[in-house]
């Protein structure tokens, strides 16, 4: 059995690829920019957690033991705060949703107060740039900025 936790976790994460794959199998614009579309990058990402799954299936970790305690109380608020992010993600905006998120999930994992707003903050706005200017992805600024913004 110990060897178990991983087995379950790979078989659940190769199911997590396939649905990610047929999704994005399904994933239709009506007009592309790019030459491969809006396909190639999910399916891309959907194999390579396919890829690394078969590989922890095969060579599990030398553990292998389910976390408890403090560490899966943890765990599972991380979970909660990653859900809080996908809702308010178009409402907050990428940058402040992701500071926050990021200075939450640091100060949980025992970062101090200072580390963990320094790094989020810098996570956030580098991110930011890198998907802004380095690769030209739009993101949300946030429905309580635009006013302020002066967007119409």
């Amino acid at each position: 059995m110990r060897y178990a936790a991983d087995r379950i976790l790979s078989l659940l994460l190769l199911g997590l690829a396939a649905f990610i794959a047929v999704q994005a199998w399904h994933l239709e614009v009506p007009f592309s920019y790019d030459p491969v579309g809006p396909k190639a990058f999910p399916l891309l990402l959907a194999g390579l957690l396919a890829l690394l799954a078969v590989v922890l299936f095969v060579r599990p970790g030398p553990s292998g033991e389910w976390p408890s305690g403090a560490l899966l109380l943890r765990l599972l608020v991380v979970m909660g705060l990653l859900v809080v992010y996908a809702a308010l993600f178009i409402q907050a905006g990428y940058l402040l949703i992701t500071a926050l998120i990021s200075v939450a999930i640091a100060w949980l994992f025992g970062a101090s107060p200072l580390k963990a707003l320094v790094g989020g903050v810098l996570l956030a706005l580098g991110s930011y740039l890198l998907f802004t200017y380095a690769l030209g992805i739009s993101l949300p600024t946030g429905s309580w900025i635009e006013p302020l913004l002066g967007a119409n």
